[in-house]
């Protein structure tokens, strides 16, 4: 077969897979061994160089899946962030970032940069001239996230690539929310891509990981400060991750539908005072999505209209879930000032327009009419309480 042109969801099915050359199954054999050996072996494997063949098959995968030379896989997101970020930077060096960006993230630039002596400027817009206005002769990282959590805005990822490559700095794009299916930054000239691996890749919840996507020279990179790091998955997770990572494809273009569908409907609703979802044409970055991406996602936010408690919404939900996470195949609901983003300060959130009041759905698979309804009935139940 030739595995140039070979489409999306063949890739995840077919691609990067292991071959049961003993008994001819259908699905990659797992190898959960911890030692191999050394002598008379062409690679010596051991699983904390992340080179197992379940987790070599998988990064294959993700490469291809993310347009890429090659990948490493980690034990979460954060981990493939961390061994990333200071796989490039050391003390004396400058990173840009995103103030827009998951709040796990941001609260690791806040808390251990300072120690490390990395200096870092965040970036209250969406402006290309802004990032630009905050490089110094010691910039070494442009740090973006897009759809950003929580409130989905988009960033222009060519104008960042160019300028990354105009002057010498390395460009990082958490694609998480998006996920390969809806965007591929490397093919609009991002240096390396991040992912909680947890979320759209796994799309189950039942998965902890992170990825990472680059050129080889840049994993390579990244490898020489994971393997002392020791953020490698176990080999169980790597082949369910492999394994749920199969239906990617499918999963996330229902969820595309159904959050464009269910955006729509709360945008119309009454009791809705805001809605944030980047494939309603009111979307503000609405034109720009529309031009770097193939989907517009499964996350979506919106506000209830004042007077409405969004903590009585949440608890009156039947279908819905409260999670603390997102991107599995049932939807969920989460504050992100007590969950994703509480680790920030109040008026940091309030800065970044993060209202307490916020709620962010991550939109499943269900049937849309079933998703609306429980919704409908969640906010007729809070009304009455008033």
């Amino acid at each position: 077969m030739n595995t140039k042109n070979i489409g999306f969801n063949t890739i995840c099915t077919h691609f990067g897979e292991i071959k049961d050359q003993q008994f001819k199954g259908a699905i990659s054999p797992i190898y959960l061994s911890t030692s191999y050996a050394f002598e008379d072996v062409e690679t010596k494997r051991y699983p904390r160089y992340f080179n197992t063949p379940n987790q070599e098959a998988l990064c294959k995968k993700i490469a291809k899946l993310e347009k890429g030379e090659s990948s490493l896989v980690f034990g979460s997101g954060m981990a493939a962030i961390s061994t990333t970020l200071f796989a490039f930077l050391q003390k004396g060096d400058h990173i840009i970032l995103q103030r827009a960006i998951y709040g796990g993230t941001a609260n690791l630039i806040n808390e251990e940069f300072k120690k490390h002596g990395i200096d870092f400027s965040y970036v209250d817009s969406l402006s290309i001239e802004d990032f630009e206005n905050k490089i110094q002769s010691n910039t070494k990282i442009i740090y973006v996230e897009t759809p950003s959590n929580p409130l989905l805005s988009i960033i222009d990822l060519n104008a960042i690539g160019a300028l990354g490559k105009k002057n010498g700095i390395i460009t990082i794009v958490d694609n998480t929310f998006a996920s390969p299916v809806n965007q591929n930054p490397i093919v609009l000239g991002i240096d390396i891509v991040v992912h909680s691996a947890t979320k759209y890749l796994g799309g189950h919840s039942d998965i902890l990981a992170g990825a990472v996507i680059a050129s080889e020279k840049n994993v390579n990179q990244i490898f020489e400060v994971a393997k002392n790091f020791g953020g490698n998955l176990s080999d169980f997770t790597v082949w369910m991750l492999e394994r749920s990572i199969k239906t990617l494809g499918i999963r996330v273009e229902r969820q595309n539908k159904n959050a464009l569908k269910i955006s729509k409907w709360l945008q119309k609703n009454e009791d809705i005072s805001t809605v944030y979802y980047p494939g309603l044409k009111s979307h503000p970055n609405h034109e720009l999505a529309k031009q770097q991406m193939k989907g517009y996602g499964g996350m979506l936010s919106f506000e209830l209209k004042e007077g409405l408690s969004a903590d009585l919404f949440q608890k009156n939900l039947k279908l819905i879930k409260s999670s603390m996470s997102l991107a599995g195949v049932e939807s969920t609901i989460l504050s992100p000032h007590l969950t994703s983003h509480a680790l920030l300060k109040k008026e940091e959130r309030s800065s970044q327009g993060i209202k307490d009041e916020l709620l962010r759905l991550s939109v499943g698979i269900e049937e849309k009419e079933d998703i609306i309804h429980d919704i409908l009935q969640a906010i007729e139940k809070v009304k009455k309480q008033y």
